[in-house]
C-alpha cells in the first residue's frame, strides 16, 4: 500500500465502517509505510457529518497543502505525513431554513424559537428515508428507514381525511415504533451527549411529536399546547423532525464508536510501533470537524494509557458533540465528570477548539434537538444541550481563550496540556446559500490550517512526549 502522493504531500485514506472496523487499508500496512516514510508529525483529519467520500476526499485535498504550507512556516515540525478518515456519517437532505436573526445568531435558544423554522416540512417523508438509508449498513435498518418514510407520507395524505382519532393515532404509532427499532444504544455515562433520546423513546409521540414540530418550526409555536389546528397535521410534520433528530444522535453515537474501538487502539499500535523502531516517534495531531471531532476526541479514550498515546494535539473545528464532554465534577450541570475528562492526559499538547456565532448548525439547532429531555428554558437548555462549536470546551482546567484572526497571524501560543477556545467568528462566517448550516462547514481557509499547525508545534516549546 502507497500513499496517495500529490507534489509534497504524503496522504493516506484511512476508511471505517460503522463498526468501527478499519476497511482499507490493512492496518499492518499503513503502520509499516508511516513509519517506513520516516514521518515525524502525521496530521488526520475527519469529516464530519452527511460528507459522502468524495466531498470529504475534496476537504482533504484543499486542507492538507493549505496545512502543509503552514506549517512550513512553524518551527518545531518536522517530516509530515497526513490522513484523511472516512466513514460513513449519515445524512440528511438540505431544507430551507428560515436563518437565525443576527441578534439571536450568538446564543442558541436564546428566544428565537418564534421565527425560526428549519425548513422540514418542505421535505417528503420518501426523500428523508432515501438520505438517510444508505447510511445504514444493515438490510433490515435500511428497509426500516424507508418504510418510516413511507408511512410519513402515507401519514400526510390522511390529514384531513375522515379518518378517526384512533385511526390517526395507529398511525403515529406505528412510525414511532419504527423509529425507536433504530435508536442506537443508550451511552454508556455519557449523559451530557443523551438529550435526544428522551425525544426518540418517548411514550406519547401524539404530544412530543407535536413539540418537535413546534421547537424546530414546523408549526405555530404555542399550537402543541393550545390545541389549534389539526393535531394530526403537526405530529406528521413533527415526524419529519424527528427523523432529523434520529440521525443527530445516530452519527453522535457512530462517531464516538468509530474513535474508540477504531481509531484509538489503531493510534495506540502505531505509537508502540514508532517508538521501537526508531527515534522520535510519531506525533500524532488529531483534527475534526463537526461529528468528525466527536470521532478524534473518544479516539482517546480508546488509547489505553497516556504513555502508550502518541497525540501531540487536538483540534476541534466547529465541533457537533457536548461543550462539557472535558469536564470535572465541578460546575458540570449532569452532577459528574464529562465522558472524556479522564482521558484529556492523552493529548500531550494543546486541546484547541473553535467556535463561531457564524455556526447555526450547532449554535441554533443543535441543542434544539434535547429539548425535552428536562424542564430547562430555552436559554438554559442552550448551555445543558450545547455543542463545542458554540462556545467551546466548559467546566475544564486549565482554559485560556485566544481569537483567530482573519489575516491569518498567529500568535496563540499554544503551552501542551492546557484546554483553549478559539472564538473564530472573524474567519469561519460565510454563511451565504447556508440557511440552515450558515457556516458550520466554513471552514476551508488559510487561517484554520494556520490554527492546526500552531497546535502542533507546541510540542517545541516543551518535552517531546514519551
Amino acid at each position: 500500500m502507497t500513499p496517495r502522493a500529490t507534489n509534497e504531500l504524503l496522504v493516506w485514506d484511512l476508511k471505517f465502517d460503522e463498526k468501527g472496523k478499519l476497511t482499507a487499508p490493512v492496518a499492518e500496512d499503513f503502520l509499516d509505510r508511516v513509519i517506513d516514510a520516516g514521518v515525524e508529525d502525521l496530521f488526520m483529519f475527519s469529516h464530519g457529518w452527511g460528507t459522502p467520500e468524495n466531498t470529504a476526499s475534496e476537504l482533504y485535498d484543499d486542507m492538507f497543502p493549505r496545512i502543509l504550507e503552514a506549517a512550513t512556516r512553524t518551527p518545531g515540525i518536522g517530516k509530515m505525513g497526513f490522513v484523511g478518515i472516512y466513514w460513513p456519517s449519515l445524512s440528511f437532505p438540505p431544507t430551507p431554513a428560515t436563518p437565525p436573526p443576527a441578534a439571536d445568531a450568538t446564543q442558541a435558544g436564546s428566544g428565537a424559537v418564534v421565527d425560526l423554522n428549519a425548513g422540514t416540512t418542505a421535505l417528503s417523508g420518501g426523500k428523508i428515508a432515501a438520505s438517510l438509508q444508505p447510511g445504514f449498513a444493515d438490510p433490515v435498518q435500511q428497509q426500516t428507514v424507508m418504510e418510516i418514510g413511507r408511512l410519513i407520507d402515507e401519514g400526510k395524505k390522511a390529514v384531513g381525511s375522515n379518518e378517526s382519532e384512533a385511526e390517526k393515532e395507529e398511525r403515529l404509532r406505528q412510525i414511532h415504533q419504527q423509529l425507536k427499532s433504530l435508536v442506537p444504544p443508550a451511552p454508556n455515562g455519557e449523559f451530557e451527549d443523551s438529550g435526544e433520546t428522551a425525544l426518540l423513546l418517548t411514550d406519547d409521540p401524539k404530544r412530543d411529536y407535536q413539540a418537535a414540530a413546534e421547537i424546530f418550526g414546523s408549526a405555530p409555536p404555542g399550537s402543541a399546547t393550545q390545541g389549534i389546528g389539526d393535531w394530526f397535521n403537526r405530529a406528521i410534520n413533527g415526524a419529519k423532525d424527528v427523523m432529523r433528530v434520529l440521525s443527530y444522535t445516530t452519527m453522535k453515537a457512530r462517531a464516538g464508536h468509530i474513535g474508540r474501538s477504531g481509531l484509538g487502539p489503531l493510534l495506540e499500535t502505531l505509537h508502540g510501533r514508532s517508538s521501537s523502531a526508531r527515534e522520535p516517534s510519531v506525533r500524532v495531531h488529531l483534527i475534526g470537524h463537526s461529528f468528525g471531532a466527536r470521532l478524534v476526541s473518544f479516539a482517546l479514550s480508546g488509547i489505553s494509557a497516556p504513555e502508550k498515546s502518541p497525540v501531540a494535539s487536538l483540534l476541534l473545528l466547529q465541533g457537533a458533540f457536548s461543550h462539557w464532554s472535558f469536564a470535572h465534577e465541578q460546575d458540570n450541570p449532569f452532577g459528574s465528570a464529562g465522558a472524556l475528562h479522564g482521558f484529556a492526559d492523552r493529548v500531550h499538547g494543546p486541546l484547541v477548539a473553535t467556535f463561531s456565532i457564524h455556526d447555526w448548525a450547532v449554535g441554533v439547532w443543535y441543542p434544539k434537538a434535547s429539548f425535552l429531555a428536562g424542564e430547562d428554558a430555552q436559554a438554559q437548555a442552550a448551555g445543558r444541550w450545547g455543542g463545542m462549536g458554540a462556545d467551546g470546551y466548559q467546566a475544564v482546567n486549565p482554559l485560556e481563550d485566544r481569537e483567530m484572526l482573519a489575516d491569518g497571524k498567529t500568535n496563540y501560543g499554544f503551552t501542551p496540556r492546557t484546554f483553549y477556545r478559539v472564538n473564530a467568528a472573524r474567519v469561519i462566517n460565510d454563511v451565504e446559500g447556508q440557511s440552515f448550516s450558515g457556516a458550520h462547514s466554513d471552514i476551508r481557509k488559510n487561517p484554520v490550517a494556520a490554527l492546526a499547525a500552531d497546535a502542533a508545534a507546541a510540542h517545541a516549546r516543551s518535552s517531546r512526549p514519551n
